[in-house]
């Protein structure tokens, strides 16, 4: 089964394991999906994950979710850039989510990193998905 959108399935599930208040949500690899979960426990919206290598010589990752007083730490959790709409930004215009409280996820020719990292390294790129 191929997907046209393989970051935005990950969001997805775990978008949709959020709402069933699951402890954990599995999702194939790939070095995009890694990065952006490096991201997401960096800026502590998911416990970690861990890579597991099937029979078939692919990897899955099983993500770890976190919870505050019983409430997902992840209100929202959206795809801005689209395999169908591309959307980039400048440094200048980087977007700010929830007046700062939350993040842009970029990937940059620097890697894939939060929109305040971007702004200290002082390069843009395409908007990935948007957290809070």
């Amino acid at each position: 089964m191929s997907l046209i959108d393989p970051l935005g399935d990950m969001l997805t599930r775990i978008r949709n394991a959020h709402m069933r208040s699951k402890s954990s949500v599995s999702t194939p690899g790939s070095r995009l999906r890694q990065h952006v979960l490096d991201v997401l426990q960096a800026e502590g919206y998911i416990r970690g994950y861990t890579q597991t290598e099937l029979a078939n010589g692919r990897t899955e990752f099983e993500i770890e979710l976190k919870y505050y007083d019983g409430a997902p730490v992840i209100r929202e959790i959206q795809r801005v850039s689209k395999p169908g709409r591309r959307v980039y930004a400048s440094v200048k215009n980087l977007p700010r989510v929830a007046n700062g409280l939350g993040i842009s996820i970029l990937s940059t020719p620097k890697g894939v990193m939060a929109d305040h990292d971007a702004r200290d390294n002082n390069v843009g790129g395409e908007i990935l998905c948007r957290v809070f």
